[in-house]
């Protein structure tokens, strides 16, 4: 999106100094900045401020700040460099006539995303979030990168409180909004499930009266949120409007999904695995649906599909064993899911490596849960970093599998802060 530096100016409030240049995009990670986007210092842990020269140097045409300019070029000072991030996205929202998808869940929103991503790029030019831009840095970010020729935005909504999808609506002004699922995820800050339910609930309560809700009929809490829709809704599962008729694995636990839509009938087999992945791609055929009146693009596009890095990310080793590294993130749910995708793999061994769950309300409990789960499913588990699990951690995961090769599964999973993505690099490596 082509913004001119006096229009950032006047959409936050700043005063601008140095030439008005022309502005195409933004950022706020001065590694990943590109010629001619605008820079925005955020303070956090690190004083954004403090990488302005980097980013400059890296291309940036002109830049947020809070303090007196100290860097040559163009500048706008601001009250607040976040703050003012979110309301320049919100103006750039008004310039844009096209439809808006937001999406969000306890688990799936980020594969949810993609698959719907690729299953409009079939039909229509497509703009979202990278990997899991979902928050309020991330999305305005993927708003004010949106291309002046794009047909469609989808963006992610990610909450770890109250009120932060219904910010992040405010700014994105969706119309159509897509909720995966109700899961314990984040409970410890919004006091337990039907706190979870009430956050996710913000995104179709900010819907307007033209706009629709896509929502998953398998999940009580997310079906119950019909009553908070002012405009229409979709459903998707096992009975809902797009209904998931049969889906099948095949060794690598990627499914074949037969579906039935008020848009005709169709067949897709995915690229990738978990049978929770169809859910996933039932969603996506919804937007579609919702958006072209029709699915057959939607369902060759989503036959190609991959997702975001480490979320069911499968490779094998030189030996053959099957690495499936879902370490980006993870709650009892998404455990459950990713141990039935390890189960379903074709195997003789099949272990977990398991690290920390994080911000669960009952800890203790949602560790004990999953370890039932891999024992019913007859998965071994190594624990990295906790004894949540009931079983001493190891400080090497993998001396502790010892040799692999073909036969052997290995899932790889925990909440991002435990970092166990790099087992899995390891184990690839070996």
């Amino acid at each position: 999106m082509r913004l001119l530096a006096s229009q950032v100016a006047d959409a936050t409030g700043g005063r601008l100094a140095g030439p008005d240049v022309e502005i195409d995009g933004a950022s706020f990670d001065s590694r990943s900045t590109r010629p001619g986007e605008l820079f925005v210092p955020i303070v956090a842990e690190r004083d954004g401020h403090d990488y302005i020269d980097a980013a400059v140097a890296a291309g940036a045409v002109a830049y947020l700040t809070t303090e007196e300019p100290a860097v040559d070029g163009t500048s706008i000072e601001v009250l607040d460099t976040a703050e003012a991030l979110m309301m320049l996205a919100a103006w750039a929202r008004t310039l844009l006539d096209i439809p808006v998808v937001g999406v969000t869940g306890s688990v799936g929103k980020t594969s949810t995303k993609d698959l719907t991503a690729a299953a409009l790029g079939a039909t229509h030019r497509v703009t979202a979030n990278e990997r899991s831009f979902n928050n309020e840095q991330g999305l305005p970010v993927t708003i004010l990168g949106t291309p002046d020729d794009a047909e469609v935005l989808v963006v992610e909504m990610g909450m770890r409180g109250f009120g932060e999808i219904a910010r992040l609506c405010r700014t994105a002004r969706p119309t159509i909004g897509v909720v995966t699922a109700v899961a314990a995820s984040h409970t410890e800050r919004v006091g337990g499930i039907e706190g979870v339910a009430m956050a996710k609930r913000e995104l179709v309560e900010t819907l307007p009266d033209d706009g629709t809700a896509v929502l998953n009929a398998d999940d009580e809490r997310v079906a119950a949120m019909r009553s908070s829709v002012a405009g229409s809704v979709v459903t998707y599962g096992r009975a809902g409007d797009v209904r998931l008729a049969e889906v099948t694995l095949d060794d690598l636990a990627r499914p074949r999904i037969s579906f039935e839509t008020p848009w005709g009938a169709g067949e897709v087999q995915l690229s990738v695995s978990g049978a929770h992945m169809a859910a996933n791609a039932a969603a996506a055929v919804a937007v579609a649906g919702v958006v072209t009146g029709g699915i057959d693009g939607a369902l060759a596009a989503l036959a190609e599909a991959t997702v975001s890095g480490m979320r069911m990310q499968l490779d094998r080793t030189a030996s053959g064993a099957v690495v499936v590294n879902d370490a980006y993130n993870a709650n009892p749910d998404s455990m459950r899911a990713a141990l039935d995708a390890l189960a379903a793999i074709r195997a003789t061994r099949r272990v977990a490596v398991l690290g920390l769950m994080a911000e669960l309300d009952d800890p203790a409990a949602g560790h004990r849960r999953v370890m039932a789960d891999a024992i019913e499913r007859g998965i071994d588990v190594v624990a990295v970093g906790t004894d949540l699990y009931g079983v001493a951690p190891v400080d090497d995961p993998i001396a502790a599998l010892g040799p692999l090769g073909e036969g052997d599964a290995v899932l790889v999973k925990a909440s991002r802060a435990a970092g166990l993505e790099r087992w899995a690099t390891q184990l690839l490596g070996a």
